[in-house]
């Protein structure tokens, strides 16, 4: 086949329900509307997480040079627990990462 006889394909546009993997437009919409409320928290949730280690970076080096250790063991048993009592079982992962997160550079 030559060059001349071909034709370019082009993907399809999808509908919104494709996109969305909905039945319906109308469950495509609220689908739609709930990603964009999840992205904007999504976004909060990251200023968040960024302005908590902040916090932890002073509460360590306030620790460090008054002659205490950068982690406190003991206080991360509590994070930890209130982060399962709160959430279950996957708190506690979610509070590690936080934890590790938090922690910064040994």
């Amino acid at each position: 086949m030559s060059a001349s006889t071909t034709t370019e394909k082009t993907a399809p546009v999808k509908t919104a329900a494709e996109k969305t993997g909905a039945h319906t437009e109308e469950a495509a919409a609220v689908i739609d509307d709930a990603r964009n409320r999840i992205d904007t928290l999504d976004d909060r949730i990251i200023g968040l997480v960024q302005e908590r280690m902040a916090v932890s970076a002073v509460i360590q080096e306030a620790r460090l040079t008054s002659g205490g250790r950068r982690i406190n063991l003991s206080r991360e048993m509590e994070i930890l627990a209130s982060y399962r009592n709160a959430l279950g079982r996957p708190g506690t992962s979610l509070a590690m990462t936080l934890l590790e997160l938090c922690r910064g550079r040994a």
